[in-house]
């Protein structure tokens, strides 16, 4: 009897036990489909390394959103709720890893802080000051670094007859355009140049920081104990507070100088009746700095690795095709500056955005209100997740959703809608998208009358052309394409001389 008795004990002990480490501060959400999960990891061992895809394959069978955090994986569904529930859908989770840690001495991005005041007025400077006449008044930035890039690319391809890896310069070109906006200051070095590559080394370790699947301490509080996670987020925000310090500090000097560049902090700094207080100055520069190497590098270098594989070869050479009919005068390097007429470099833009959603996982929303989704309330206070890739790959609203095609975007008609959910989408989309957009055009413009693109001569040095496959770390915020070269074969040598000359003449104010 007593065996009987310590058995009991037992299995009642073991009963609340796992519903101990099997409860959850989420409340369940009645109609919404739940995918099981285990005690204490809930769907973290499912979901592994590749999160976007587990969901979308999640999407098949249990619908395109589940909970318990809502997680939406079709183009309608995130339609439904980031774009229709955009208001209620405004702010944003607060996560250990990223807010708690790395974030404790700078603060918050714009992009990541929740929805008060203050996260108003840092989005409306930051929206005033990237909007579309603001970003063509930043033109000639984009003049001087798409110029700097190409010639080095030149230069070290050894005119064309040696395969180089292209990440280097574009991550160059982006960090030093949203350095200029932002501070009046550039990197002068080439791309090994020792701070380039602190900011990008750092930067990329932050955006690990953010992701929404790297660090399970932010979901398993138990796990916080351990210090290593900890340590590496403390080393990184360490790191990041020694140059954001000293380009603040520099613009600040410059400024006390009269030797200061026009940019988007040095205005606010000198404007007496400046909304931004010091804490949310710093926000905004630590936005600038992080967002430039988000998405345009990432998207920049995979779409040269399409261009270089066969079918990429028809691509280039329609683009050319349609460049030379607009532009038969070869001005089409300063003009591309002014305006965008070339329909099919911009649907190539386009499908480059949706086929590499450089995001996956966009940064979460947490609801500010109730949200009635289908036959389900979900109340206010809920997580969201927009699986940006399954969105961007749903067979439902894309034909042939696998393949790249630059020619849907010319074949639409909708208009107006949202072409892809690669810059997010609703009230938090990427405030940048104007300016990144004009920076991907006029990069492949002048790329695709510069050069022609080759495959490399080693098939080693290949890229990977999966937009999951192709990234070196999976569970990042945002793609960082593994390592590849590819050929760039001079279309007109004297031709491209006389362009970057005239381009040396028309920045070198800068």
């Amino acid at each position: 009897m007593h065996e009987i008795l310590q058995a009991f004990a037992a299995s009642v002990a073991l009963l609340i036990l796992y519903r101990y480490f099997s409860s959850t501060d989420l409340p369940k959400i009645k109609n919404l489909p739940e995918i099981p999960g285990v005690p204490v990891f809930g769907n973290l061992l499912q979901l592994g390394n590749n999160h976007a895809q587990v969901a979308a394959k999640w999407a098949k069978k249990y619908g395109p959103v589940f909970q318990r955090i809502v997680f939406a994986n079709s183009f309608e569904s995130v339609k439904q709720l980031w774009l229709k529930e955009q208001s209620s859908l405004i702010s944003r989770p607060t996560f250990h890893t990223f807010h708690s840690v790395v974030s404790s001495s700078q603060g918050f991005t714009i992009g990541t802080s929740p929805w008060d005041e203050s996260c108003k007025q840092r989005r409306k400077a930051a929206a005033t000051a990237l909007n579309k006449p603001a970003t063509q008044s930043y033109m000639p930035i984009i003049d001087l670094e798409a110029t700097t890039s190409i010639r080095e690319m030149l230069q070290d391809s050894n005119a064309g007859s040696k395969d180089i890896n292209p990440i280097p310069y574009f991550q160059r070109f982006a960090l030093n355009t949203s350095l200029t906006l932002n501070y009046g200051i550039r990197i002068e070095g080439n791309i090994d140049d020792v701070l380039l590559k602190e900011i990008v080394d750092v930067e990329r370790g932050v955006s690990n920081f953010r992701s929404t699947s790297n660090n399970w301490q932010d979901y398993i509080p138990l796990l916080r104990l351990f210090p290593k996670t900890n340590n590496e987020a403390e080393e990184f925000r360490v790191r990041r507070d020694k140059y954001l310090t000293h380009l603040l500090d520099l613009l600040k000097e410059n400024i006390a100088k009269g030797t200061d560049k026009p940019c988007i902090t040095g205005n606010i700094l000198k404007d007496p009746e400046a909304k931004l207080n010091e804490a949310e100055i710093k926000s905004l520069c630590l936005t600038m700095v992080s967002a430039g190497l988000d998405t345009v590098p990432g998207n920049l270098v995979m779409g040269l690795a399409y261009l270089s594989c066969e079918d990429g070869m028809r691509i280039q050479k329609k683009a050319y095709e349609e460049i030379q009919k607009v532009y038969p005068d070869n001005d089409v390097w300063e003009k591309c500056l002014v305006e965008e007429k070339v329909p099919y470099v911009t649907a190539l833009v386009k499908e480059i955005l949706r086929f590499w959603t450089v995001i996956p996982i966009c940064l979460p929303r947490k609801s500010i209100k109730d949200i009635q989704y289908e036959s389900a309330t979900i109340p206010a206070g809920t997580t969201f997740f927009m699986n940006a890739w399954a969105a961007d790959y749903d067979e439902d609203h894309f034909q042939d959703a696998h393949k790249f095609i630059p020619e849907r975007y010319l074949d639409s008609t909708d208009s107006t809608g949202t072409p892809h959910y690669g810059y997010g989408a609703g009230s938090r989309m990427c405030a940048g998208s104007h300016l990144a957009n004009r920076e991907l055009y006029t990069a492949f413009v002048r790329l695709i009358t510069a050069f022609t693109i080759h495959p490399p001569k080693n098939e080693s040095d290949a890229p990977i052309l999966d937009a999951i496959e192709c990234n070196a770390i999976p569970t990042a915020l945002t793609t960082e394409p593994k390592p590849f070269k590819v050929g760039f074969k001079v279309r007109d040598a004297k031709l491209l001389d006389k362009w970057i000359a005239e381009s040396e003449v028309r920045t070198k104010d800068l």
